[in-house]
This record gives C-alpha cells, structure tokens and sequence, in this order.
C-alpha cells in the first residue's frame, strides 16, 4: 500500500490550510468564528464528498480526511469531525443524495451542519442501541406493527413515519445542527440509522458541558417523529450495515482530527523549544527536553500513520475494521500522553489561557471522549483479534 497523498487530498489539505488560516477574531487568534468555516465552503471543501449531480466532486473518505486534519492542526473548533466525518460522508453513503439532496446541499454551502449520536447512556459507541425505533404508519396512512429481522424497513413502511424514543448523550454540535443521525433498535430486531430533525416533535435537548467549549447536548426522545431508516445501496439487506457505515466514518475522521491536533501541538512546542532561552542555550538543546519531544515526535508519527491506513483503507472499502479500531485505540491511548508532555516542556506559558496550546489539549479531551476512551477501543481491537469483547 502506498500513502502517498494523491494530487486531490494534497489540494484539499492546502486549501483547508489556507481557508483556516485566514484571521477570525479572538484575542488569541482562535479560529473559532464562523469565518473559517465558511471560507471552507467559499473554497469547495465541504462539498467534496457530494456526489457529481448535487454540483459536489465524488470523491471520498482519504480527501475528507485532508481536510478534518487540517481543522486539528490548526486547533480550530470548526465543526469539521461532527459535519463532515459524523455526517455528510456517512449521509452520502447511505443514499443522502436521493433522499435529501437539498440538505446535502446546504451543507456544502456552508448553511446547514449535521452530527450524529453515536453514545448512550454507559454504552459509548454502542452497536446494540437501547434506542428503540418504530414504524408508526406508512404513506398510506396504514398502521404498520413491525419491521423485518434484516435491519431494514418493510415494504409498508419504506416511505412512512417512524417514532424513535430514547436517550442519546454527548452529541456534538446537536442544538446547531440541521440534522442528526441516530441509530436505533428496530421493532422485530436489527439496527438502524434515522435522519433526524433537531427541531421535530418529541425531540429534547439538554446542553452539556465540554472541555473545548464546542456545544455538545443530551438528546431525549420522546416518540420523536423521522423518515424511514436509512440503507446502505450497495447492501441494503445486510444486518447492522447502516451502523458499521456510521461508526467506521466517525473513526476514520477521529483519527485524522486527533492526527491533526498532535501535529498543530508538536509544531507548537518544537517552536517554543527553539526559540526560548534558559541559561543562555535554546531549551531543545537540553538532552533532556530533546528526549521528551523526541517521544512526542514519536508518538505523533505513529497516530499519522495509523490514521492515514485507516483512512486508505475505508476509502478503498478494503476490510477497514482492523485499521479504524487500531488507529482510534493508539489515538485514545497515547494522544492525550503526547499533549500533556508538550505543557510540561511548555512551562508556565503551557497554562496560559491566551496561549493556544490549551485548544489542542481541550479538542483532544473531547474527541476521545467522543470515541468512547481508550479503555473501549482497546476492548474492540481485542474482540477484532479474538479476544473477548
């Protein structure tokens, strides 16, 4: 397998990199305004993954990873992870153009964000949802009792109402959102994933407090009226699929953000370590502060290369399950480690909350959490190996 970045995700990435380095307010220069988000849009970047006839570019998971990582390395808290790699690529995936092509547009105008509620309460990335989804009527008007053991909508129900109820937690960016995906159990077995409107009845949410800053809410359903499922075109009768579709996009973008805040860290740091002076010599010429940011160094290299096969992998739909799980478990593992150790080479400045450092560090603590921590990931790289769950 080759890495190498193909001419469209290095034009992404310098795009991206541009777009997010444009001036958007803050004593701290922290791109945290609306300008760059909408300089990714006015630049065509978050209309990549939309397929030709909705005036998107057709491409897929590698080139949306360009851009995600860029947002981490440039510490901003544009809702990239949440809208692109928890939404749009997972919408597209699943039939998003034929089913809602004007919200897909929207979004790629930088006009409408999506996310998805991927945990529940002590079950974070759960794939047996305590969320029960059922079809209450379909076009027709005719009560519909049950779904089919596959996963998917019976035929009476294809293009009815659905009722969802149930409780969803740490939803990024749910109060903002136009949209969100939320998996459920179906009536009669299987799983499922519903396009849900923020804003339909039923729907409660409960702001919640996060590291960053980035709004994140508890979603309560309360027979929460949707459309029918969502279903994958390519296997629209396979078990589960919609959900595996769900999670291994929202991993893949995880890894590249987390890849992306390590590196924006590092550059941070080894600046510093160059630049500052204690008894007369540069702190990086201290052997001992070299072989702590050697070990950053180290540890930042390993995230990008797991994240970038992860990556690779999903966009070339070669068996990404192994490099996802491993990829979100080195992330969640030694990530955070790598950050805490470039505050403690920082010094005071590390502490300092006009310094930028701390928005790597609070993304960072954020985006694990949103993977569910390292505990959970080692938990399935060892049932991927064999081992119990």
């Amino acid at each position: 397998m080759d890495f190498t970045p193909e001419d469209t995700q290095r034009a992404a990435a310098e795009l991206a990199a541009g777009a997010l380095a444009r001036p958007a307010g803050g004593e701290d220069g922290d791109p945290s305004a609306t300008a760059p988000w909408r300089a990714l849009a006015d630049a065509g970047l978050l209309a990549l993954t939309l397929p030709e006839s909705l005036g998107g570019d057709g491409l897929g998971a590698a080139e949306t990873a360009a851009v995600v990582r860029e947002a981490g390395r440039a510490g901003s808290r544009v809702p990239a992870w949440a809208t692109l790699s928890l939404g749009l690529a997972p919408l597209v995936h699943l039939g998003g153009a034929e089913r809602c092509p004007e919200l897909l547009r929207a979004v790629a105008a930088g006009d409408a964000l999506l996310t998805a509620a991927l945990h529940e309460p002590s079950s974070p990335m759960t794939d047996r949802p305590a969320t029960a989804a059922t079809a209450a009527t379909a076009s027709d008007g005719t009560v519909v009792t049950g779904a089919a053991t596959t996963g998917v909508a019976t035929r009476d129900a294809a293009d009815g109402t659905w009722r969802l109820d149930g409780v969803k937690t740490a939803v990024p960016m749910a109060a903002e959102a136009d949209g969100i995906l939320v998996p459920a159990t179906l009536t009669g077995g299987g799983t499922g994933v519903f396009l849900l409107e923020p804003s339909a009845p039923g729907v409660h949410l409960t702001p919640a407090p996060t590291s960053s800053g980035v709004p994140e809410a508890v979603l309560r359903l309360d027979g929460a009226d949707t459309g029918p499922p969502l279903a994958d075109p390519a296997a629209p009768a396979e078990p589960g699929r919609a959900l595996r579709v769900l999670h291994r996009h929202a991993l893949a973008g995880a890894a590249a953000f987390g890849d992306g805040l390590l590196a924006g860290a590092l550059a941070l740091t080894t600046t510093h370590l160059a630049t500052r002076e204690q008894f007369g010599r540069p702190l990086a010429t201290f052997q001992a502060v070299a072989q702590q940011i050697a070990d950053v160094y180290v540890a930042a290299r390993t995230v990008h290369l797991a994240a970038e096969s992860a990556a690779w992998r999903l966009a070339e739909e070669h068996e990404p399950d192994a490099d996802l799980e491993v990829a979100a478990y080195w992330l969640a593992e030694q990530a955070p480690l790598a950050l805490a150790t470039c505050h403690h080479l920082h010094g005071g400045i590390g502490l300092d909350e006009t310094y930028p450092l701390h928005r790597y560090s609070s993304l960072l603590k954020d985006l694990v959490r949103g993977i569910g921590g390292s505990s959970l990931r080692l938990d399935r790289v060892g049932a991927l190996a064999g081992g119990a769950a």
